[in-house]
């Protein structure tokens, strides 16, 4: 049993009513090279409740305030922050990897990592947002630059991160192709919006798929967030000067790549981590308005998290675990 954490100059106390899982939440606790935790450590970077208590010179928001947290930790001081990069700050944090998370009562976060609720938004919403749809906007939109009209190829069909980006390239207007695993999976994909599916349990070679549907074009950008086995059939898919966006590795991060496809179709591989304050507050205004919204998995007591976090390790969530609190 932890003591409750008080909040600091310019922080605030969360009341926690919910958190999600990330597959982040599997890999800190299976460990890695570098990686520092202080013990007992708390998993978790998403987290939706109310302010329950207020930092010294913190006035622009008020006890009770139901609110969604921005789980990406930033100094607010170095010159990435200064220049609104702040998911490139050089003390930055990520609750539940490097310092303590949501799957807690409360938790602290500075008062620029909250952003308030509206009445028609309730915190499971919330909660399953944060952390996927945030990531998912930066990728597309500030790296990859995804315009309107664009092809866009998404490897995976249910994980958080690809469901957020399916959603989001259909509301900028893109084309979207979504390979998946299995006809459930797919099912989902097309729920969210996707145009063209293509089950790779049924279609060995999708990448050949994908360039056939287009017209033997290939897409403008992919979406390869599965890395080992999938990122050379992602290059074949991707059309003479197309993207490779990359934001983790879900099968793994170490594989071969055919150089000559890099240079021969002069692609770009961009890789692109969580986000800033600006994404944050951009994409959530849009899960607000209800125009993009989480698929949602099933719900969890706190009591039960291994058991959830077990549910996601065996790949059978369809969208986000939620934790109730």
């Amino acid at each position: 049993m932890r003591s409750t954490p008080q909040p600091g100059p310019g922080e605030v106390q969360i009341r926690l009513r919910v958190a999600a899982l990330n597959r982040l939440d599997l890999w800190v606790r299976q460990g890695w090279r570098g990686l520092e935790i202080t013990y007992p450590h708390i998993p978790g970077a998403d987290g939706a409740g109310e302010i329950s208590a207020l930092g010294e010179g913190v006035f622009d928001l008020e006890l009770g305030t139901r609110v969604v947290i921005n789980s990406n930790i930033s100094c607010g001081e170095c010159e990435y922050c200064l220049a609104g990069k702040e998911n490139l700050c050089r003390e930055w944090h990520l609750l539940g990897e490097t310092i303590r998370g949501t799957y807690a009562e409360y938790v602290v976060v500075p008062h620029t990592n909250v952003m308030p609720l509206p009445e028609t938004i309730d915190e499971i919403t919330a909660a399953a947002s944060g952390l996927v749809f945030h990531t998912a906007w930066h990728s597309l939109i500030r790296r990859g630059h995804l315009q309107p009209g664009e092809n866009v190829l998404i490897v995976g069909a249910s994980g958080g991160v690809n469901t957020a980006s399916i959603q989001i390239a259909k509301h900028i207007g893109a084309k979207v192709f979504v390979v998946g695993s299995n006809a459930e999976k797919i099912g989902l994909a097309e729920s969210l919006g996707a145009d063209v599916c293509i089950d790779r349990s049924k279609v060995e070679n999708w990448s050949k798929a994908v360039f056939q549907a287009t017209g033997r074009r290939g897409v403008d950008l992919v979406v390869d967030n599965v890395g080992a086995g999938s990122m050379p059939l992602s290059m074949r898919a991707a059309r003479a000067g197309g993207r490779i966006l990359t934001v983790g590795n879900t099968a793994g991060a170490r594989f071969e790549i055919d150089n000559r496809l890099i240079f021969g179709k002069h692609l770009s591989i961009i890789g692109s981590t969580m986000g800033t304050l600006r994404d944050f507050e951009e994409v959530m205004q849009l899960v607000c308005a209800k125009k993009i919204k989480p698929a949602l998995d099933r719900q969890f007591h706190l009591e039960e998290a291994a058991a959830a976090q077990a549910r996601l390790a065996a790949g059978e969530q369809m969208g986000k675990i939620t934790l109730a609190i």
